[in-house]
């Protein structure tokens, strides 16, 4: 007969009684993230999609080698958040189509967590969409849908959509995200606003609709909005600001703090910007509702391996998986955000 140390019975109990606190007291019981993947095609050729430079024979030649290293840097930087277990769900843009999302949770480490998809083309020209992947285990999705980034009244442009998808989350209570890529500043930031206020104004509108319908939802709002927190599009239009309040109607920008820290998402050269963000809901702050957030439960994942010396302005700059056209082989041109949820 074999037996156990007494510090083996100690360990035991203490694990045990640790697991046990999360849901009794508030502690993370699950977390949200969201990733922009720098570009996550597969190598085949899309006849109405602009994906040429993607192809084996494209300019950046763009290889199935490639893309399951790529595929495998994904699941590295999701299962590694420093945290108990991998998100819940997780928001992505610039994703291809529903294969490359079907490769990423059945053929990497994240095949262990059963990730399940949610996906649809959008008119993007490129063929980058908004999607999310999640587990079923934790995440209970009621029903989602797509809606153009511009009021109702006008044309739908040809640009990724906005995502939203309502959900019961560890099975306590119901929760909206919205998973959003806002048009860029490629053309000029000038040039580009309006196309981010649009779509900030529809995200408003479509927010009001939900407050209508439903008393003091809990709301999750992440994505790459293509300006920092403190621009017009989201401080006017989207009227989320930096003060905490747990006020019904109230939007609180989590990310507006690491402004003032000197973090980023991004970097353009020396500087660092904000583009990734976590905005929520005012009952997400109330800290007595069944699920709850804490203003340092919203964070930018900078693990040291999507993270490299950067040479020529100091300091880091973001391991990407190309640098111009030249492959490099590491992770993407952001860097991911995460919030975790409490329960009461």
């Amino acid at each position: 007969m074999k037996f156990v140390p007494f510090f083996s019975f100690v360990s035991l109990f203490l694990l045990t009684t640790c697991l046990q606190i999360p849901a009794q007291n508030g502690y993370p019981v699950v977390s949200v993230m969201f990733y922009n993947l720098e570009n996550l095609y597969d190598t085949e050729d899309d006849s109405v999609k602009i994906d040429d430079e993607f192809l084996p024979e494209g300019d950046r030649r763009w290889s199935n080698s490639r893309l399951y290293t790529k595929l495998i840097r994904i699941a590295k930087v999701i299962t590694n958040t420093g945290l108990w277990e991998p998100p819940a769900i997780v928001g992505l843009c610039e994703v291809e189509n529903h294969r490359v999302l079907e490769k990423l949770v059945g053929m990497t480490s994240l095949r262990s967590w059963n990730y399940r998809i949610i996906h649809k083309d959008s008119p993007d020209k490129r063929g980058i969409d908004v999607a999310a992947i999640y587990r079923p285990d934790v995440f209970y999705p009621i029903s989602y849908r797509y809606f153009p980034p511009v009021p109702e009244d006008q044309p739908a442009p040809g640009t990724r959509e906005i995502l939203y998808i309502s959900g019961i989350v560890a099975g306590v209570d119901t929760v909206s995200f919205f998973f959003n890529h806002w048009p860029s500043r490629y053309s000029g930031l000038m040039e580009t606003r309006q196309q981010r206020q649009k779509a900030a104004s529809r995200l408003k509108y479509e927010i009001e609709k939900l407050d209508q319908s439903t008393h003091n939802p809990g709301i999750i709002i992440m994505g790459d909005f293509n300006d920092q927190p403190d621009d017009e599009s989201i401080t006017r239009y989207l009227k989320a600001g930096p003060e905490i309040s747990d006020t019904p109607g109230a939007l609180v920008n989590m990310s507006s703090i690491w402004l003032k820290q000197g973090k980023g998402t991004l970097k353009f050269q020396s500087q660092w910007n904000v583009f990734d963000q976590i905005i929520v809901s005012g009952k997400m702050l109330e800290t007595r509702s069944p699920l709850y957030v804490l203003p340092e439960d919203a964070k930018i994942l900078d693990a040291g391996f999507l993270l490299e010396k950067d040479e020529t302005y100091t300091g880091n700059k973001l391991n990407r998986t190309y640098r111009g056209f030249q492959y490099h082989g590491g992770y993407s041109d952001h860097l991911p955000v995460i919030l975790v949820i409490r329960k009461n």
